[in-house]
């Protein structure tokens, strides 16, 4: 019999990783500010954020011109008048590409400075806790237990898959 690439345990962890990684994006969201447009002037980003409820766990992606434009978190009166002075964070990373995790449920202002608040580059967001998943139906008593239907939906699937990737590893 000869050896895989990858031992069983190797594969076995692997796959471990992939679901832990994947876990977060069952109840986080990421947004890009602006939609298509990115955080950019001439932008109603109080109407891009109208329609949305921001739950504490979603990220925002802050996408705009490095070179002219920044990221910074201020207070509702520094907001209001898009000062810059003295920002509670600076995002800014030089790359363009900020992302900002919403962890606590509160207000959060961001405005970006060089005079780019005064043509609309400013979003508030009012962050919430986010919600319990759904609850599960009233189960009869003649029907299986909700863990044997949580193991048949997530857990037995992902058991045969780790056995068939680890049966074509052995076969090899």
């Amino acid at each position: 019999m000869k050896r895989g690439i990858l031992s069983p345990v190797t594969v076995a962890v692997l796959t471990c990783l992939v679901l832990v990684v994947m876990l977060p994006e069952v109840w986080s969201k990421r947004y890009m500010v602006g939609g298509n447009q990115g955080w950019s002037a001439n932008v109603n980003y109080t109407l891009w954020a109208r329609n949305i409820t921001f739950y504490t766990e979603d990220w925002l992606f802050f996408v705009y011109d490095r070179y002219q434009m920044d990221v910074l978190e201020v207070n509702r009166t520094n907001y209001e008048t898009c000062n810059a002075e003295h920002p509670m964070h600076n995002y800014t990373t030089g790359a363009g590409r900020d992302v900002v995790a919403l962890n606590v449920t509160r207000n959060y202002y961001f405005i970006s400075s060089k005079g780019f608040c005064y043509s609309g580059m400013k979003l508030a967001v009012h962050v919430v806790k986010t919600p319990p998943p759904p609850k599960a139906s009233p189960e009869k008593s003649d029907s299986p237990s909700r863990i044997f239907n949580l193991r048949s939906q997530i857990v037995f699937p992902t058991v045969l898959a780790m056995a068939a990737v680890w049966d074509s590893l052995l076969r090899i």
